[in-house]
């Protein structure tokens, strides 16, 4: 299992990118959540199995159609407490 915490910034809100994130990690069974921030980043937590959570970033690179990923900060995440991606609101 592996836990990353992402913050993924560029033109990455008001296109569907939490949306777009949420599908496919429930798709490819990795927990967490994923967020908006105030800074116009998305910031998300990603936990699963490593080639799950690796492949799912992968994905963030390009993000969904619109989105133009600048970067993306990875730092180690301590494990979701409860199965299941969800998205939480803007902080």
């Amino acid at each position: 299992m592996s836990a990353k915490r992402l913050v993924i910034t560029g033109r990455v809100q008001g296109i569907g990118f939490r949306r777009w994130m949420h599908i496919r990690a429930q798709r490819m069974g990795v927990s967490g959540w994923v967020r908006n921030r105030s800074d116009s980043s998305v910031e998300a937590l990603l936990d699963g199995p490593a080639d799950a959570v690796e492949e799912l970033l992968r994905a963030c690179r390009r993000g969904p159609p619109g989105a133009e990923v600048r970067s993306i900060e990875e730092t180690a995440a301590d494990p979701v407490e409860a199965p299941g991606f969800v998205l939480r609101p803007t902080v």
